[in-house]
């Protein structure tokens, strides 16, 4: 579903991404960990293109996405959430998906104001809302709601562009134990039909949600395999000077 062939990216004398090779299928659910400059959101910023790769190729559904901007991929069905919060903050929680579903529908250039008022939209936004859990608070604006409903938000936001693959960024950075419980309920009941790349720091969320796991470490794919294999790996247990025999 989606592919990455030879992926590369250097800032100045920084090598940050040396021939990442990756293939998602269809449904699958992936997590990427890594240290700190490991290069996990150089590698989302060129498969959502918002970086171009300095060689290599990124795929989707089999097609060469490489050189189309970002609005184009994600026309296509690739969408992103961001570690960092990108909503307005002046408009309801139901207007933000609202805007999203506008976008699917095909009239992103027309005011947020109108876009509520196509039937085809409140669908999509009533039947996101019920997905991530946003329904009770539907009409609060962004800015008076708690940073774990706004976290909710953005994925909401991301499904309500209707991808066919979500690419998602630390979705429970910055929210305590109970939030990133949640955001492992929500992970869990998202449908099948999607594929999910995730980066990640939280080691429970990780290997309760991943079918695979992709770790990178100074840009380069150093383990790629199943959670009970990344379990024992004494690789990726020196990479991240841990123990993760209780994770």
């Amino acid at each position: 579903m989606l592919e990455t062939r030879d992926l590369t990216k250097s800032f100045g004398a920084m090598q940050v991404t040396r021939g990442v090779s990756l293939r998602l299928e269809r449904g699958e659910r992936r997590v990427i960990l890594g240290p700190n400059g490991a290069g996990k959101t150089t590698l989302f910023n060129l498969l959502a293109g918002e970086l171009a790769p300095d060689s290599g190729a990124v795929l989707l559904a089999g097609e060469d996405i490489t050189a189309l901007p970002v609005a184009r991929r994600a026309r296509r069905g690739l969408s992103r959430s961001y570690q960092k919060n990108t909503l307005f903050d002046g408009l309801s929680v139901e207007e933000n998906l609202g805007l999203a579903a506008a976008v699917h529908c095909g009239q992103g250039m027309r005011l947020w104001g109108d876009s509520l008022a196509r039937p085809e939209v409140r669908e999509i936004v009533a039947e996101v809302a019920e997905m991530v859990q946003l329904v009770p608070h539907l009409h609060a604006r962004v800015s008076e709601v708690s940073y774990g409903v706004r976290r909710q938000l953005e994925v909401g936001v991301a499904l309500a562009t209707r991808p066919s693959v979500l690419l998602m960024d630390e979705p429970t950075s910055g929210v305590g134990p109970e939030m990133a419980r949640g955001f492992h309920r929500l992970l869990a009941d998202l449908p099948r039909s999607l594929t999910l790349l995730i980066i990640e720091h939280d080691m429970d969320l990780a290997f309760d949600v991943a079918d695979t796991i992709t770790v990178l470490n100074y840009g380069e794919v150093v383990f790629d395999g199943l959670p009970e294999a990344a379990r024992g790996s004494r690789l990726l247990q020196e990479i991240y000077m841990g123990d993760w025999s209780d994770a």
